[in-house]
């Protein structure tokens, strides 16, 4: 099955756990066909959602130009999308909240979205990550296609030969 994925990262350290296993995810997406694009919310421009509610009455289109509007456009026309951090302080990174609280202009438009996945990195715990995306696949309603988890990345290479990357690539072929 092609479709197309949209990955949101939210790790500010670039070529670290996170960005590996989103690599290894990747691999295994193209490997069989899929369609992936990645954003780094680290190194994007994205202020918070206001709240104003201009992206309900504008069909999607958020009030503020920001580097938010190539995610909401990409997320427009995918059919899978995938939430990836690092955990901080038992949740994900403030850069990646941003990105998901401002989806919430996608709400009253139509897309095509029917699955999501989620990969995390963490040293010892993941707090309510899980609780948020599995109420986000339920609100959402979105197939939870896959929720991975590693811990004990304290290293930022840490993740390097583990198991977990081949369960990220077997995770991309198959979404």
């Amino acid at each position: 099955m092609s479709s197309n994925i949209v990955i949101l990262s939210g790790s500010p350290r670039k070529d670290a756990n996170t960005d590996t296993l989103v690599a290894a995810f990747v691999e295994g997406a193209k490997s069989s066909g899929k369609q992936v694009t990645v954003f780094r919310t680290a190194d994007m421009k994205i202020g918070g959602c206001l709240g104003c509610g201009h992206c309900f009455d504008a069909t999607g289109t958020c009030v503020q130009k920001d580097d938010m509007i190539q995610i909401l456009d990409a997320l427009k026309s995918a059919d899978t999308i995938v939430l990836a951090s690092p955990v901080y302080f038992w949740g994900v990174t403030a850069q990646l909240k941003l990105a998901i609280d401002r989806t919430f202009a996608l709400l009253r438009t139509e897309t095509p979205i029917k699955r999501a996945a989620m990969l995390l990195t963490c040293g010892s715990r993941v707090g309510a990550t899980e609780l948020m995306f599995t109420t986000m696949c339920e609100f959402s309603h979105w197939e939870n296609a896959g929720y991975i988890v590693e811990s004990g990345l304290q290293a930022p290479d840490a993740i390097k030969g583990r198991e977990v990357l081949e369960k990220a690539k077997a995770l991309g072929r198959e979404i």
